[in-house]
């Protein structure tokens, strides 16, 4: 996968991981019953794809991240 692609992709799963980590920390509301998506795991999930991705970019601009 080359950069542009790569950058929009990380953009969006940091932004993805904000948004859970956000939903995440709310309190949880009674009244309105149990909450039906996994908002921390998903913020890990998303985390880890961002992370993916940077380690992906730093080896697409020459950095050397692996065994050598």
């Amino acid at each position: 996968m080359e950069m542009i692609p790569t950058l929009g992709l990380t953009a969006l799963s940091a932004a993805f991981t904000a948004f859970c980590g956000w939903r995440g920390a709310r309190p949880p509301d009674f009244s309105k019953g149990p909450r039906l998506a996994p908002w921390r795991f998903l913020m890990v999930l998303g985390a880890t794809a961002t992370l993916i991705l940077t380690v992906h970019i730093l080896n697409l601009v020459g950095v050397a991240t692996g065994r050598t």
